[in-house]
């Protein structure tokens, strides 16, 4: 049953042409496989495993609400999700401290939608304390909050194997230490730190012990430290979504290749990542064009997409989704007149009937010569103003709202994302490490 809360939230995305961040569940339709391919996965993280998925589909075809709903799931079965979108200015994978830094400040679960790095912290430390209780230890003691300190920073070189970075259990350690002496502002400046921040002073820094920032070369076994610090908290794993990967191709070439050789050490690392799914999101031009992927031949080879006698298995490295069909479109409209928002749901849905949707359908995908593919988001704003119509003014009529750039470029017969070809591009990329 979707929420007062969640239905209001859904229109109010949908209204800007955005993918809603909950509730995506009551009008997922015609990915029941994807999704169950997803859930698959999700099984193996729990069990814990180090797993990775590339969703696959053109502009248009649902890749960012597949992986929103991704992150839905994942909640909902116990695991924090991390939702990361790839921008050319301040995302590149060459440089892992950018990486690590987007993935703890986006960190999520499902009672904290976003920046939930402390209170994932809290609850770790709070399940630390219960232990040493339980193993006899007087909470009222004087020494008591010492023990805690100790336990701490044994706990992570445990969790880790004793690969975590030193100043990660000390960091923690601290955090403790200033919470119980009500220094929020001192623990709050550390926590800031841990997230990649490298904005702390060099007074507060020195005060807990710690040098300098999280550097791209000792990034990466931060990340490691901080899920192992997740599932210790009492969540299943973590689930990390990188959206757009297509905007690497926007990038120059020495920065796509070094961000292309930054996945694919990803890529190669996630089987020690126990319990960590990495999801990337990307367009048939990013995997199979050697401007992308395919000019970097062992990440290609990792995760070659495949066809066997035109049958695809959707247990491959890339799970494909197919575009928006006109049922498909149709089926998702009738599932959201059933969730609009109002006091009495029967004005909408006498005023917009299947025979409507169909024709609004036909209507919004006719600028696009029939493409049903490329408007889903159109076709979705454009039914959503409908809808409001109906409710507020029952027999009044309003503009249609304004396509988007990407809809406006797919009626001109353009291609939604355009860079200018290097005379390079068909060469590929050398094989090289980045700092990891």
């Amino acid at each position: 049953m979707t929420s007062q809360r969640d239905r209001e939230h859904i229109f109010e995305r949908l209204r800007s042409g955005v993918v809603p961040e909950r509730g995506l569940e009551a009008f997922a339709v015609g990915i029941e496989k994807q999704r169950a391919e997803i859930n698959r996965l999700l099984g193996l993280a729990a069990s814990g495993e180090g797993v990775f998925k590339f969703l696959r589909g053109g502009y248009g075809c649902g890749k960012t609400f597949m992986a929103r709903l991704a992150v839905v799931d994942a909640q909902a079965k116990g695991f924090a999700t991390s939702f990361v979108v790839v921008s050319d200015n301040d995302l590149h994978f060459n440089k892992f401290d950018d990486v690590y830094r987007k993935v703890v400040q986006e960190l999520g679960t499902s009672s904290c939608p976003r920046g939930a790095l402390g209170d994932i912290i809290d609850r770790w430390i709070a399940k630390v304390e219960n232990a040493l209780i339980d193993g006899g230890a007087d909470e009222n003691a004087t020494d008591f909050d010492q023990k805690v300190q100790k336990r701490i920073e044994e706990d992570i070189t445990s969790l880790t194997g004793g690969k975590a970075p030193e100043d990660l259990g000390r960091v923690l350690r601290e955090v403790f230490k200033l919470k119980q002496a009500g220094k929020v502002r001192e623990a709050g400046a550390l926590m800031s730190w841990l997230a990649g921040s490298e904005n702390v002073s060099a007074s507060e820094k020195k005060a807990a012990g710690i040098k300098g920032d999280i550097t791209s070369t000792d990034a990466m076994a931060y990340l490691q430290g901080v899920l192992e610090v997740v599932k210790a908290a009492g969540y299943k794993g973590l689930v990390i979504v990188i959206d757009e990967a297509e905007t690497i191709l926007r990038m120059r070439g020495d920065v796509r290749g070094k961000s292309l050789n930054g996945i694919r050490q990803i890529i190669d690392a996630a089987d020690r990542f126990k319990g960590a799914f990495w999801v990337f999101t990307g367009t048939p031009e990013f995997f199979d064009t050697r401007r992308g992927v395919a000019g970097l031949q062992p990440l290609h080879d990792r995760i070659r997409f495949q066809v066997e006698g035109g049958l695809v298995s959707m247990r491959q490295p890339q799970l494909e989704l197919k575009p928006f069909d006109r049922d498909r479109l149709k089926d998702v409209g009738l599932r959201l007149r059933e969730l609009y928002p109002m006091g009495d749901p029967n004005i909408v849905a006498q005023r917009v009937t299947p025979e409507v949707i169909t024709a609004k359908v036909d209507d919004v995908t006719r600028g696009f010569g029939g493409d049903v593919g490329i408007v889903p988001r159109q076709f979705l704003r454009s039914l959503v103003n409908l809808f409001d119509v109906v409710a507020e003014n029952p027999d009044a009529q309003l503009p249609e709202p304004p396509k988007t750039v990407v809809e406006e470029r797919a009626a001109e017969g353009k291609k939604p994302l355009e860079y200018e070809p290097e005379p390079n591009d068909e060469r590929g990329y050398p094989v090289t490490s980045v700092e990891f």
